[in-house]
């Protein structure tokens, strides 16, 4: 069994071209599932075997999408021996457990206009932030992706970014003209050789961290009197919710957000269904 997990793993690294992350959590509860059950060959998976790595799932206290995900694992692996024409148990009769929807915190119009309006001042510090957060709501990139940003990335003439997203995906993303005008106007304050697009404040300056993009973006919600929790993937959240609600279809924003998966992107479009509603009660009164 542990060759065809590893088998597995290698199948996901070169042909899925999954994250390094996601490769390291798929076989962790792989391995966890093989000393749990101690199963030779998948033909010894049964109704049972399932069932005693649930109650353990279950025992561990885990949140309903840890513990989701965890048996998505297993059936994916099941589906992946079933291609191969090995025997195993049928992954299609694995259930998962429903999952609540997650609620989108979403800021409105006025909200996003005081947001990006806060950082005014003339500063490297302010420039630099307001720069962060135009290109966040331009772009709707994720935080690991802003960070990883070099200068030479960006495309000013074309208005364009091109990036590395997860699983060594590459993408385009775009700028709006404001976006454009305010990382013009932070690059001209800088005055050092570090290849990074955002950096801090330090003597050399070194990249920004996760942590420091999320303090920033803290930082300027709470300034412009927004009392919501407000962190980059707020405005990642924003950006795809703009799009749907401006009539973009489904897989189009599914293209600008990097998701493998279109239902990974169909939980905004809860959302967009209240302003539908809206505007059917206006047109049939």
């Amino acid at each position: 069994m542990k060759q065809l997990v590893d088998e597995y793993i290698k199948y996901l690294k070169i042909e899925k071209a999954r994250s390094p992350k996601t490769i390291e959590s798929y076989k962790r509860y792989l391995d966890i599932f093989l000393k749990l059950t101690k199963v030779k060959k998948p033909s010894q998976i049964t109704e049972e075997t399932i069932k005693k790595y649930r109650i353990y799932l279950y025992d561990k206290n885990l949140k309903p999408q840890t513990y989701g995900y965890a048996l998505i694992v297993l059936r994916n692996f099941l589906r992946f021996l079933l291609k191969k024409g090995i025997k195993t148990f049928n992954p299609e009769l694995i259930e998962l457990p429903k999952l609540h929807q997650r609620e989108i915190l979403i800021l409105r119009e006025e909200e996003v206009v005081r947001l990006l309006s806060a950082p005014k001042g003339q500063s490297l510090k302010e420039k630099r932030d307001k720069a962060i957060l135009e290109t966040l709501l331009s772009t709707g990139l994720r935080l690991s992706e802003l960070v990883s940003l070099n200068k030479d990335q960006v495309n000013f003439k074309e208005g364009e970014i091109i990036i590395k997203g997860k699983g060594g995906k590459i993408r385009a993303v775009f700028l709006s003209s404001s976006a454009k005008e305010a990382i013009k106007s932070y690059l001209k304050e800088r005055n050092d050789f570090e290849e990074a697009l955002f950096v801090n404040l330090k003597n050399p300056p070194k990249r920004l961290t996760p942590r420091a993009v999320e303090k920033i973006v803290s930082f300027w919600a709470r300034k412009s009197g927004i009392t919501k929790k407000v962190t980059p993937h707020t405005l990642r959240h924003q950006f795809a919710t703009k799009l749907l609600k401006n009539g973009v279809d489904l897989r189009s924003v599914q293209a600008l957000l990097g998701h493998s998966n279109l239902s990974t992107t169909q939980i905004y479009t809860h959302l967009t269904r209240e302003d539908l509603k809206e505007i059917h009660k206006r047109v049939f009164k």
